[in-house]
């Protein structure tokens, strides 16, 4: 639409509907034009515009391509919830894939493609067919892609009716846009297919190189990325390669680049001329400096990327570590990579340089980066050995400032420049030792304990210094008071004097009586057994040589980095975990629900509640579990202090329990996300509670996105308001990566309900065989605990009513709920028990009588009031237990959103 159609967006009329029913269906042109313009800004804005479906779709017969499109864009997003209607438009569809303007033929067949219905799919392979041999390349490549998302729906048709072999036809077309496309679609359909669809031949790699030149930057980025799939005969075609993509380095899309740097350096492992790869280093430097001038966000992709070339070949940026020097307004984000690469590029050469940049980091205002600077200083000391003392002396210059968190970050790689160069720079430990007082993190501490333990002999008043710690034993955390234990008793062993002996005898004490540490208590009976049976051995254990510790700054396994770099451009090389730790490509089991419910992407429109309960993050579709999680947590997070007895047995419980086959899918919308697999280190948990058959049931689907297979799944459920509590064991088989799963868990009312005022919380742990405890909160709807028995005559409503006082009336509004059909609303208040009575007409609003009935025999006796249509329903209930109204409001809320 253009600028001046924003008038189409302020339609707020009460009879709109109707109106535009009878506007779209006008002998007119233009008002049939302007009323589609209405129905998409109704629809954009959220309204639900579905009830109009049979008068858009008859507006699909025209030649005006602007309609057209607004036609197929409202077709798009409710084809899924009226399949049956979205029949009616398969002709048209047809119709259009062979109408004489090349726009319209390509509009209809990427409609097609977004119209997930599967009912219609096997209707349009004739048209795609047609499409796919088009005389147009504009149509050509549109259909091209189509296939991938038909593949999407229906693998085996896509493969019966031999759509695979056309899209294979295709990238000899002579358009390199058709190619681009076609290598598009065979990509996303060979990552969603367990064999091998489409492999690279020499025959093919010539077209695809070929096209390369001609192609739009994206349609590059597809064909580069295919191609890092190909492994080269021998030196001379990886030399071949090289050359065709090297031009490629300086194209203006950084996607290019980087996809070209992968490629280059994927062949380089074949190309045995070191003039050869000389010359391609030198080459590949230029682009990747420039990547550093675009916008932060983009540097940040760049310099991640760059970590990991700079890992495998070190000489393609060595000269340029200038580039990386941080400025004062690059980003925390950007300024912390930089210091990353700075680290690895750091040699004997330059070292004078990168110094004098950490030493002016270090006094900069951001504790986290100056801190970042301060190690950098000692990891490049740990990596150079001829630099290590003048890293040393810098460092020593910093601790003289005086700032305390620099001071401390000092002390920390001190401590392993100590362990790098044994007997070499301990002549600085009196300097350290001056800084004592002002330790107060325990990193820094337990650095400072080591240093004292390992030199006691070096250290006069080691002892004076170590119980200086020792007042506070109790109150330190578990890596200070390990480091303090071992200290002590290296200092016994060293100067078994007085002093000394009555340390240690304290410390053992502390450490094996007054503490509930395990790994505490185990060291300590360890040296207490060593010290009181043999001292000797107790010296080889304690005092023994440690190992040198090595560089650190090349962390990756060689193997990973390897996978990594042939990631180069992807999530994967900007989080730097290979692709399957967060993404899953094999999709998940199809379950009975997937055609009702399915992947809603390509509409725009999710089906899934946008947020799960409590704040739990939005739900993926149902379906899959492709979750790219920002960042993994290290570990579990601690359970509120408000569970101190959940799962207090769970380790008692018996895990005996034999699984049984995985029950059949569940039909029903996907649920909400209450364990978003961000949280649960690659586990997704969605649950809800629901009613069937006069039973409640906690309808609880599980993702398993992690890289290793999940079981012994338990869960527990905190006391709450209405004592749920699951009434069997959790039966699940065990999960596959990217397999999910979804299960009806029969649940008990009233059997372990916690005291207080009513509210809707329900507390949940579940725990796995592989995984910590993952605890997550959802809410209980009441209307789970409306009975069937709670329909009432109207006789026995009027008395009811007028039988209890007016002190037990309470009124609601829920200005967010709208009333669109009063069959609709009483048929789904139905589903929920909440049963009609009676109906009258107020001037221009309905209002109903309804009633529910709670366990015990409490009853709810109800008053809804509402327009059709209208936003707002005002909603009466006149109720003896006065406690349970606030969640039984709640409760209407929901059921009559």
């Amino acid at each position: 639409m253009s600028g001046h159609d924003s008038k189409y967006f302020s339609t707020t009329k009460k009879g709109e509907i109707p109106e535009l029913k009878e506007e779209l269906n006008s002998q007119y042109k233009d008002k049939r034009r302007d009323a589609v313009k209405k129905v998409i800004a109704a629809m954009t804005v959220g309204k639900d515009v579905s009830s109009l479906f049979t008068d858009v779709v008859n507006c699909m017969q025209t030649e005006n391509l602007e309609l057209k499109k607004l036609v197929y864009l409202y077709l798009i997003n409710y084809a899924k919830s009226q399949p049956d209607l979205a029949i009616l438009a398969v002709n048209t569809f047809v119709k259009d894939s062979q109408d004489p303007n090349p726009l319209i033929r390509a509009l209809a067949v990427r409609t097609m493609g977004c119209i997930r219905v599967d009912k219609i799919t096997e209707y349009l392979c004739d048209p795609l067919q047609r499409c796919l041999k088009d005389d147009d390349p504009y149509v050509r490549k549109t259909a091209a892609i189509c296939v991938a998302k038909l593949y999407d729906i229906n693998a085996e048709l896509v493969e019966d009716r031999g759509f695979l072999e056309a899209l294979k036809d295709l990238i000899s077309d002579n358009n390199p846009m058709v190619v681009a496309n076609a290598v598009a679609a065979l990509a996303e359909i060979q990552d969603s297919s367990v064999r091998p669809i489409f492999e690279i031949s020499s025959h093919t790699l010539s077209k695809l190189l070929t096209a390369l030149n001609e192609c739009t930057e994206w349609g590059q980025v597809f064909i580069l990325d295919s191609l890092s799939r190909y492994k080269a005969a021998d030196a001379r075609e990886a030399e071949n390669i090289v050359e065709r993509v090297t031009p490629r380095l300086q194209h203006a899309n950084c996607a290019v680049v980087l996809s070209a740097v992968k490629i280059i350096l994927l062949q380089m492992e074949l190309i045995t001329s070191t003039d050869v790869v000389r010359n391609l280093c030198k080459k590949m430097a230029p682009p990747l400096v420039t990547l550093l001038s675009a916008e932060p966000e983009i540097q940040y992709v760049a310099l991640r990327n760059i970590n990991l070339i700079v890992q495998k070949r070190p000489t393609i940026l060595a000269h340029e570590i200038k580039v990386f020097f941080c400025k004062y307004n690059d980003p925390i984000y950007v300024k912390m990579e930089k210091l990353e690469i700075m680290i690895k590029l750091a040699s004997d050469r330059n070292i004078d340089q990168v110094l004098l940049e950490f030493k002016e980091y270090a006094t900069e205002v951001d504790v986290d980066f100056v801190r970042k600077a301060v190690r950098a200083i000692g990891r490049c000391a740990i990596k150079l050995e001829r630099a290590a003392e003048r890293c040393i002396s810098v460092l020593l210059e910093l601790i003289k400032i005086k700032v305390n968190y620099v001071v401390q970050e000092a002390i920390i790689v001190i401590k392993d420049i100590f362990r790098r160069y044994p007997n070499t720079y301990e002549s600085i430990i009196a300097t350290l030792c001056e800084s004592l007082d002002t330790l107060d993190e325990p990193e820094a501490k337990a650095s400072m304990i080591w240093i004292i333990g390992e030199y006691a002999e070096r250290i006069d008043n080691a002892d004076e210094l170590l119980e200086s710690f020792l007042e506070t034993f109790p109150e330190e955390p578990a890596l200070v008071q390990l480091q303090l234990l071992t200290a002590t008793v290296k200092l016994f062993l060293k100067k078994p004097t007085e002093g000394p002996q009555q340390m240690i005898q304290a410390v053992l004490n502390n450490a094996t009586v007054e503490t509930d540490n395990p790994d505490l208590r185990d060291r300590a009976y360890i040296y207490w057994r060593l010290l009181s049976t043999d001292p000797e051995a107790a010296k080889d254990v304690v005092l023994a040589e440690k190992p040198v510790i090595s560089d650190d700054s090349n962390q990756l396994d060689s193997s990973l980095l390897d996978e990594l770099l042939a990631n180069i451009s992807t999530l994967s090389s900007v989080y730097h975990k290979p692709p399957e730790s967060f993404v899953s490509r094999v999709k998940a089991a199809p379950r009975a629900d997937d055609e009702e419910f399915g992947d809603t992407a390509e509409t725009g429109y999710s089906e899934s509640p946008s947020q799960g309960v409590d704040g739990a993050s939005p739900s993926s579709s149902a379906g899959t579990s492709s979750n790219v999680p920002v960042k993994q947590p290290a570990a579990a997070s601690p359970p509120p202090a408000a569970m101190p007895d959940l799962l207090g047995d769970l380790m008692g419980m018996d895990n005996a329990i034999v699984p049984v086959d995985e029950p059949a899918a569940l039909s029903g919308p996907p649920l909400p996300v209450l364990l978003p697999s961000t949280t649960g280190q690659g586990l997704q948990i969605s649950a809800q509670l629901t009613r069937h058959d006069g039973q409640i049931y906690y309808d609880i689907s599980f993702e398993n996105g992690t890289p290793g297979v999940l079981d012994g799944f338990m869960i527990q459920f905190n006391k709450n308001t209405f004592g749920l509590a699951a009434g069997e064991a959790l039966q699940v088989t065990p999960l596959q990566p990217g397999q999910s799963t979804r299960t009806l868990l029969q649940m008990i009312p009233f059997q372990n309900i916690s005291p207080g005022a009513p509210n809707s919380l329900l507390q949940v742990a579940v725990k796995n065989n592989q995984q910590p405890v993952w605890y997550f909160n959802d809410k209980i709807p009441l209307h789970v605990f409306f009975g069937e028995d709670g329909k009432m005559e109207r006789a026995g409503f009027l008395e009811a009513w007028k039988s209890l006082p007016d002190d037990h009336e309470f009124t609601k509004e829920f200005p967010g709920s709208v009333i669109s059909s009063i069959d609709a609303t009483v048929e789904r208040l139905a589903a929920s028990n909440v049963f009609f009575i009676a109906k009258r007409k107020n001037a221009n609003m309905d209002v109903l009588y309804l009633s529910a009935k709670m366990p015990r025999g409490i009853p709810f006796l109800i008053e809804v009031t509402a327009a059709v249509g209208v936003p707002g329903v005002k909603c009466a209930v006149k109720t003896p237990n006065r406690e349970m109204v606030p969640l039984f409001f709640e409760a209407m809320e929901a059921l009559t959103k």
